[in-house]
C-alpha cells in the first residue's frame, strides 16, 4: 500500500504505507459523531490521525487524542497534527497505553478492525481482530468516556448484533444508527453507531446515506 495526501478543508491528511488512506468509511464517520466547543476527543485506533482532523475541521476547539499500536503510524499521525498546527497527544501502544485518569473524554471515536477472527473474512490484518476485539474495545471506550459521553465507530452491517450486545455490555447505550450504502440498488455495506454512557434506551434510525467519494468531500 503506498503514501498519499489529500486536503481536507484546511488541514492536508498526509498518509504512510503503515496507514489506511483516506476512505468513504472513515470520511462519512467524521462527518456523523457529535462533536461540540471544547470537548475532549480520543480516537482508538488512530492510524495517521485522519479522524482527528475530520473532526477538527467541524469544530476548532478541541483537545485532541488518539491512540495507536503501529509506531510508524503513530509517528505519522503526530506529525500531520504537527503540519496543520493542531494541539494533540499519540500515544504509542495498545488500548491499555491511555493517559489518565479515566472517564474524562466526551468523545470517543473508532473506525475498527471489522472481521472476528474464524469468521472466514479476508480483510488483511489492518481489518481483523487480531490485536483487539470487539469487547475490548467496547470496554475501553466506556472506562474512558465521562457519563453522558458519546462513543461513534463504523463498522460492518452484518456484525449489528455483536456491536450492541457489546455496546450495553458496558454501560454504553446506542442511540443513533445509520446505514452506509453505495446506492439505492445494492444492500448498505457499513454501518455507523453513536451509543451513550448511561444513555437512556431508545434509538433514532437515520436515513441511509449513500457513500461519498474522498473527492467529493
Amino acid at each position: 500500500m503506498a503514501g498519499g495526501s489529500e486536503l481536507l478543508g484546511p488541514f492536508r491528511y498526509t498518509w504512510t504505507p503503515e496507514c489506511f488512506p483516506l476512505g468513504r468509511d472513515s470520511l462519512a464517520l467524521g462527518a456523523f459523531a457529535t462533536v461540540r466547543r471544547n470537548w475532549k476527543v480520543c480516537d482508538l485506533g488512530c492510524g495517521g490521525g485522519l479522524l482527528l482532523l475530520l473532526l477538527a475541521r467541524r469544530e476548532a476547539a478541541l483537545s485532541l487524542t488518539g491512540v495507536e499500536l503501529e509506531p510508524h503510524a503513530a509517528a505519522a499521525a503526530r506529525e500531520n497534527l504537527r503540519r496543520n498546527h493542531l494541539d494533540g497527544e499519540i500515544f504509542e501502544g495498545d488500548l491499555s497505553h491511555l493517559p489518565p485518569p479515566p472517564a474524562v473524554f466526551d468523545l470517543v471515536i473508532s473506525n475498527p478492525p471489522y472481521f472476528a477472527p474464524g469468521s472466514g473474512a479476508q480483510g488483511g490484518s489492518g481489518r481483523m481482530e487480531s490485536t483487539v476485539s470487539l469487547e475490548a474495545l467496547c470496554r475501553r471506550a466506556g472506562e474512558l468516556l465521562r457519563p453522558g459521553g458519546r462513543f461513534a465507530l463504523v463498522h460492518r452491517s452484518e456484525r449489528l448484533a455483536d456491536l450492541v450486545r457489546a455496546l450495553r455490555k458496558h454501560r454504553l447505550e446506542p442511540k443513533r444508527l445509520q446505514f452506509l450504502q453505495h446506492d439505492s440498488i445494492h444492500p448498505p455495506s457499513a454501518l455507523l453507531l453513536e451509543s451513550v454512557k448511561c444513555g437512556k434506551p431508545g434509538l433514532t434510525c437515520l436515513p441511509a446515506a449513500f457513500a461519498v467519494d474522498a473527492a467529493q468531500s
